[in-house]
């Protein structure tokens, strides 16, 4: 006995596409229904953040691009995954959605509710109206798709989430390394904080620059507000110091507190011909003398 395998492939692409037909039919001919109660659940989970005109309207777009790509599909396997080239409206809207509400605030799971929530509508239709073995069979088939686009929207988040998080990191430390013009040809940078490799180069960055703008030959590196200095802190400013020098320009360490003297000295830490000072004061009037100019003298307090 022979057995027609080309025989048994075509039974099983018609077989295929009749279940992508049976799914295509379900939501079709459930439309109204469906994007009502998935646009009510969606809405109520995102407690009013977004309004429901707009969300609705987002629902809607997605259902309908569903609608497409499934229509555009010819095989069981694009039911499996969210990778089909059919799909790829559908996945452009959920890229967009999830960068958006990763901008916005929301979590991961008032995000992935976006999808997850139509496929619980599904499955409550057809057991309140619909129950059938073929119709749970289709919603089955439905949920595993739904599953892959809602992992495909969790991860299109989290990257989004990571962009977020890594433009706000460069913004902090933006404003937390400020150059401010002193006096004609000095400018001064006050840290405040940790200072690691990634400050280093914003720091370093932003001097360089305030030195051609300003085209001042003295700077004043404030460390006052450093918690600690090891031998690492202490490279970073040495390069500092060195790219300054390159632009022609004396550099002067100030905020040199009596604990941070030890520190350097323990760890035998060599500053070599760099200027450093206790205060921020006595380093301005090091560079302005520096400089050539004679540096004003505050008057003593007077006691009654």
């Amino acid at each position: 006995m022979t057995i027609d395998r080309r025989g048994e492939r075509v039974v099983a692409e018609q077989g295929d596409i009749g279940v992508r037909l049976r799914v295509l039919a379900l939501l079709k001919s459930n439309e109204a229904a469906l994007t009502e109660r998935w646009s009510a659940k969606v809405a109520a989970s995102l407690r009013g953040r977004v309004s429901g005109a707009e969300a609705t309207s987002e629902l809607r777009d997605l259902y309908s691009a569903l609608l497409s790509g499934l229509e555009a599909g010819t095989r069981d396997d694009e039911l499996e995954g969210s990778g089909s080239e059919s799909f790829g409206e559908l996945r452009a809207l959920l890229s967009e959605l999830s960068r958006n509400r990763a901008r916005q605030g929301f979590t991961p799971s008032e995000t992935a509710i976006g999808v997850f929530g139509l496929k619980e509508v599904v499955f409550d239709l057809v057991a309140s109206e619909q129950a059938s073995l073929a119709n749970y069979q289709t919603a089955e088939r439905l949920a595993r798709l739904l599953d892959a686009f809602g992992l495909y929207t969790f991860e299109t988040y989290s990257r989004a989430r990571e962009e977020v998080i890594s433009d706000q990191t460069e913004q902090l430390l933006e404003l937390s390394t400020p150059v401010v013009k002193l006096w004609d040809g000095v400018v001064a940078v006050p840290l405040v904080g940790t200072l690691d490799s990634a400050r280093t180069q914003v720091v370093m960055e932003k001097l360089l620059q305030a030195l051609v703008d300003t085209g001042s030959e003295q700077a004043i590196i404030d460390i006052t507000g450093v918690p600690a200095v090891d031998t690492q802190v202490a490279q970073h400013l040495l390069k500092t110091v060195v790219a300054a020098r390159l632009m022609g320009a004396e550099c002067t360490i100030s905020g040199i507190s009596p604990q941070i003297a030890q520190t350097i000295v323990a760890l035998g830490i060599e500053f070599g011909d760099i200027a450093t000072k206790a205060s921020l004061a006595d380093a301005l009037s090091h560079a302005l003398r520096r400089s050539g100019v004679e540096a004003p003298r505050s008057s003593p307090s007077r006691r009654p």
